[in-house]
């Protein structure tokens, strides 16, 4: 009775030990990981990239054909450049309608106007292929 008393206390304490060690491992990481950590923030979209999609959806449907590729790499974009949106489309539309938005929207309907057609076609094959 000794001797498994004796085997018993062997295996809990080895067992035990063998926990503790992971667990300080475990504990010794996870400081790392919070020094090593890099805190990324989400950058402040301007008007301007804003507005530029915007004439994309206006472009597009002259240049190439928009079709569900086109649909979804759009909605991507959306998503990325307005992220706490429930709607970004309706919030992008409802952006267009306001006053202080026009000047932006003015400034990328030109510079869409002043690139080659070519360009402005890339640009639009370039949002069909936009994966997040």
């Amino acid at each position: 009775m000794n001797n498994q008393l004796s085997k018993t206390l062997a295996f809990l304490t080895l067992t035990s030990s063998m926990m503790l060690s992971t667990w300080g491992f475990a504990k010794d990481n996870t400081e790392k990981d919070k020094a090593e950590n890099i805190d990324v923030t989400q950058q402040q979209v301007t008007k301007e990239e804003l507005a530029a999609i915007y004439v994309l959806s206006e472009i597009c449907p002259k240049l190439i054909k928009v079709d569900d590729e086109f649909k979804t790499g759009y909605t991507h974009l959306l998503k990325d450049y307005l992220p706490n949106e429930k709607s970004p489309q309706t919030t992008l539309n409802s952006l267009a309608k306001q006053k202080d938005f026009k000047a932006a929207l003015k400034q990328a309907r030109d510079d869409a106007k002043h690139a080659t057609e070519k360009e402005n076609q890339q640009i639009c094959e370039d949002v069909k292929k936009y994966q997040s």
